[in-house]
């Protein structure tokens, strides 16, 4: 018996290694670049957001008249980049036309998810030559406003690095809002926690994982979230759904956005925070729209649409949450004199001016508590309406 045994368990080991090994999807193969000079910041990375990478590689697909060889070769350092970037002659653009021409072609089709897709795939970290090394921004200006608006992460360990990323989530989740997604995803495009710098290994916090579907970033928890919850809330809470503008109000009371409509080409790009200064090719500016969302956030009530309020929430801290009105026409619900395609993000807004005048009568000292109470509030108001679930099924997130 043990020699049936033994028989039987050679032919199964004969069979294992005779059985042809399965290819990781999404393999390339650059015979000219071996895989030792693909190597980034720490390790390649190039995979870890492979979710994205997917979104874009489908509608970028649809037009692609600069022959771009797939969305990762934007991903790469330099001398990698440039032998997938078809006639793309600066690799330090390729990350952004790859976006860009992704996003037109989901805004050609109404593709909200695509167009997401193409925002957060721009706002991706790229590989560099050593841990610490930020990347360069590309030079040249995105036909899309909204994929201009849009900075790469930078390596968490370059100087500045933790202002920086949080301005690009910022920004990034003011243009989610802008064509109707959840603005909340722009975490998703958060990197790694930082390296060492002058480690000569290249071993760190990255992952590079190529058949890893959503990217191994997510599956193996490595993603730092670079702002919080109810800072994207706060940023997002003049922005308008607009799939034709960027509109991008902002909330900060530092700086504020300069909006950007219609089909030129617009040159600014646009932060929340002085410190994106150092990475962004245009420039901020000053001026009283920084304030509009906050002082709108006390006057709740003061709208003169029509229609039916379809607001059921009844919290009041920081006064009751404004009404959305819902009424007929392409954009029918409204909050505030602004209005969006989908309920979902119209109760969003709701909740999170109430959110904002929350928090300014905490820190005015007008209510007691802490912020947390508003935080907690903001939450139970958009599980009052389902929000989150609308958004993302008005987006086809789910």
């Amino acid at each position: 018996m043990k020699y049936e045994t033994a028989t039987l368990f050679i032919a199964i080991l004969n069979l294992v290694s005779a059985a042809p090994v399965a290819e990781p999807k999404n393999k390339f193969n650059l015979p000219t670049t071996p895989k030792r000079m693909l190597r980034g910041r720490e390790v390649p990375q190039e995979h870890s957001h492979n979710r994205f990478l997917d979104g874009v590689r489908v509608n970028l697909n649809i037009n692609n008249p600069n022959n771009i060889q797939d969305p990762v070769f934007g991903l790469l350092g330099n001398a990698a980049a440039i032998t997938g970037a078809g006639s793309i002659t600066n690799p330090d653009c390729l990350h952004q036309a790859t976006a860009d021409q992704a996003f037109t072609n989901a805004k050609a089709a109404n593709n909200v998810t695509g167009m997401a897709d193409a925002l957060m795939y721009a706002a991706l970290e790229r590989n560099t030559g050593s841990v610490g090394l930020a990347s360069v921004i590309c030079n040249e200006t995105a036909v899309n406003t909204e994929i201009q608006a849009v900075q790469q992460h930078q390596d968490p360990a370059s100087p500045n690095a933790a202002a920086t990323n949080k301005a690009v989530v910022l920004s990034l989740a003011k243009q989610l809002a802008s064509i109707g997604a959840d603005p909340q995803e722009a975490l998703l495009s958060g990197t790694f926690a930082p390296g060492t710098i002058g480690d000569s290994t290249g071993a760190g916090n990255t992952c590079d994982t190529e058949d890893d579907s959503p990217g191994c970033i997510f599956t193996q928890n490595l993603l730092v979230d670079d702002a919080t919850a109810d800072e994207i809330a706060a940023a997002v809470a003049g922005v308008s759904a607009n799939s034709t503008s960027t509109a991008i109000t902002s909330t900060s009371s530092s700086d504020s956005s300069s909006d950007a409509t219609g089909d030129e080409c617009a040159a600014a790009v646009t932060s929340t925070i002085t410190a994106l200064s150092a990475v962004a090719t245009g420039s901020s500016n000053n001026d009283s729209s920084a304030s509009v969302a906050a002082a709108s956030a006390p006057s709740a009530t003061k709208t003169t649409a029509t229609g039916t309020n379809v607001q059921t929430f009844t919290g009041t801290l920081g006064g009751t949450p404004p009404p959305v009105i819902s009424s007929a026409g392409d954009r029918p619900f409204s909050v505030n004199g602004d209005t969006f395609v989908g309920d979902g993000a119209a109760l969003q807004r709701s909740c999170s001016v109430q959110h904002n005048a929350c928090a300014k009568a905490v820190n005015s000292g007008e209510l007691e508590g802490g912020e947390e109470q508003c935080e907690t509030q903001e939450t139970a108001c958009n599980a009052a309406s389902g929000t989150t679930k609308m958004l993302r099924r008005q987006a086809g997130m789910l």
